[in-house]
């Protein structure tokens, strides 16, 4: 169920999390620009409704469609979603993460049926009109059916709050409002239900209970404070910033993404709502009109005379609960949520900024640099890119004559217990640093040519020239030497001069070789997309090393490698890769290759004269290291 759980509220998050800066943006116009904002005006305030209603739905219907159909699937998603948002003025955030997946998975299911029966050069055609018409069709088809059970779902939500209201069991209206308003539906709950009720009850007492149930900003403020604590990378990162927007703002839809990335830490600002209320209904707090936005600011002008002890005790009561129970759900649920990793990850990242070695990854590892013995490169599955980085660090310290330190590659989650210093892709440097505390992560954003490696291999110089050199030195682990070399690059996986593609074809491409070339099972293509959806496997200096995860390695059936040239590059992130070399490896046999790449395209410039120069029969001699 926990696995469950993290696997729907990771692709929520990959939905919703690489837009984060729209929803800011949105954020920032509305706190300050709307009529209720701090600096009003009426042309900006122009942009809030349009963002809410078109610009973000799309936006996530986009991202959803390209996680699962990649670019095609992305266009075929926005389509759909655009129905979903025409057939009715609601918010349609919950019909974007419907539409989005729903137009990638029918494009990737149309693609993989045409596979091999679309005439030579009739591929655009096929591929421009296959987005048009299933995106036209799904759009039709969301604004009659997706659209309504959307539409719906809000009309039941509603009716679930006015029926807690009518019996008296007003703390238990927060286990649905807080989901409500996570599905963006807090517009439609706060001003559809709870204001004209409150209304009535302020003409009556001067106040109402009613208008905090929904714009408290206390159980939000929590959540938030938890992901500046227990989070890790951008979420971390972004949250003390949201939080602000949030609490002083009023504008809550800023910590609703939060939540989606893992939806079982909706708990904290639900319980702390429920105790929130509570406390409000125990010492009589309540406001005499709505509060909108939901700030502290907006709810102190709101309170009225004689109310301030309760309201700030139901709002900051609210948050304490909110921010303990959000940051156990993030530490249990989930390694890669744990303090520890967020506090090494943070440090590392620092330091990759800087070009400078990292920290200690935790407390009390302290390690010199005159007692370095063995560095560890590890990457998800220490098959290329680990072992890349190992080859050219190994040179690296035999140029400087430094001969007394092992440097071995492994997968992040078997890095041993004994090295003293782990290098290791900046995003996995929170489970490096889990997997071995007492040693120093060294984060880099690619295993070519990171200026840690020059900065690193110095430091360890300058401590050997300051100490005295070490007894016996250690056995340093060499690649095999070129004759010893198996063929394991045919000259038929030589393919030159590609036409420019996305990076995920690109993957599909090198994957069906290796299974036409009996490497790999069919299994092994989605373990190499998975290993890319994790982070890039573009490692610097133009070059990318599509390969697959650990778990994948069991549909490997023998060692290979494929070799494609893309003279025009394919845009890979925030890379541009020329070169792309697939690996399907059950041991140690690809190294002398990868040791052959790293020798020939060490820096940009490099790898760019053997893509515009090199023939199958060069790259034939050159890697298999007959030349």
């Amino acid at each position: 169920m926990k696995e469950r759980v993290q696997k729907f509220g990771r692709f929520l998050s990959g939905m919703v999390m690489p837009n984060i800066g729209a929803f800011i943006a949105w954020g920032l116009i509305a706190a300050f620009f709307i009529p209720d904002g701090w600096f009003p005006n009426d042309t900006i305030n122009g942009m809030v409704g349009p963002m809410l209603r078109f610009l973000l739905p799309i936006l996530i219907g986009y991202t959803g469609g390209k996680a699962v159909g990649g670019q095609k699937g992305a266009v075929t998603g926005a389509l759909a979603t655009l129905g979903a948002i025409a057939a009715t003025e609601s918010t349609m955030f919950i019909g974007a993460m419907i539409c989005g997946p729903l137009g990638g998975w029918c494009i990737k299911k149309f693609d993989k049926a045409m596979e091999g029966h679309i005439p030579a050069g009739f591929e655009m055609v096929v591929n421009n009109f296959s987005v048009g018409i299933i995106g036209a069709i799904l759009a039709i088809l969301s604004i009659y059916v997706i659209a309504p059970v959307c539409v719906t779902l809000t009309t039941w939500l509603g009716a679930g709050v006015e029926f807690l209201v009518a019996h008296s069991l007003l703390p238990l209206t927060a286990v649905l409002v807080e989901p409500a308003k996570v599905l963006f539906l807090n517009n439609a709950i706060n001003h559809g239900v709870f204001t004209p009720i409150g209304t009535e009850q302020a003409m009556e007492m001067g106040k109402s209970i009613l208008f905090m149930i929904e714009s408290n900003p206390g159980p939000g403020l929590g959540l938030l404070l938890a992901y500046c604590v227990a989070g890790k990378g951008e979420t971390r990162s972004s949250a003390g910033a949201a939080a602000v927007i949030q609490f002083v703002g009023g504008i809550h839809e800023i910590y609703f993404p939060y939540v989606l990335m893992n939806p079982i830490v909706i708990l904290g600002p639900m319980i702390g709502n429920i105790v929130g209320i509570f406390t409000l209904s125990a010492l009589g707090g309540g406001l005499a009109a709505a509060a909108s936005p939901g700030s502290i600011i907006a709810e102190m002008l709101m309170t009225p005379k004689g109310g301030y002890l309760a309201n700030i005790a139901g709002i900051g009561i609210a948050a304490v609960v909110s921010f303990l129970i959000s940051v156990f759900l993030l530490k249990f649920f989930g390694k890669d949520a744990s303090l520890e990793e967020a506090q090494a990850q943070v440090a590392a990242s620092k330091a990759a900024s800087k070009g400078q070695a990292a920290p200690a990854a935790s407390a009390g590892a302290s390690v010199s640099a005159k007692d370095v013995r063995k560095i560890v490169f590890a990457c998800d599955a220490g098959m290329g890119s680990s072992a890349m980085g190992a080859t050219m660090v190994r040179n690296k310290l035999k140029d400087a004559g430094i001969t007394d330190i092992e440097v071995i590659h492994f997968p992040v989650g078997e890095i041993p217990g004994d090295c003293q210093i782990v290098v290791t892709h900046h995003e996995l440097s929170g489970r490096a640093a889990q997997r071995a505390p007492q040693a120093r992560i060294i984060p880099i954003k690619n295993f070519m040519g990171a200026p840690e490696y020059n900065t690193l291999v110095q430091e360890l110089l300058d401590a050997r020239k300051g100490g005295s050199a070490p007894a016996a030195p250690a056995a340093v682990e060499e690649a095999p030497a070129a004759a010893e070399q198996p063929i394991l690059l045919e000259k038929k996986n030589i393919v030159l001069n590609c036409k420019p593609v996305s990076p995920e074809e690109a993957i599909k491409a090198v994957g069906k070789r290796m299974v036409e070339s009996g490497y790999v099972e069919e299994a092994y293509i989605q373990g190499m997309l998975d290993r890319e959806a994790s982070f890039s496997v573009a490692i610097g200096s133009h070059v990318a090393i599509p390969h697959g995860t650990e778990e994948s390695r069991k549909a490997i059936k023998k060692t290979g490698l494929i070799v494609m040239t893309y003279p025009e590059g394919i845009e890979w992130g925030d890379e541009t890769v020329r070169l792309v070399v697939g690996i399907a490896s059950t041991g140690e046999d690809h190294l002398g290759i990868l040791g052959k790449i790293v020798e020939v395209a060490e820096t940009e410039e490099d790898t760019d004269a053997l893509v515009d120069n090199a023939s199958v029969d060069q790259l034939y001699k050159l890697l298999n290291g007959l030349e």
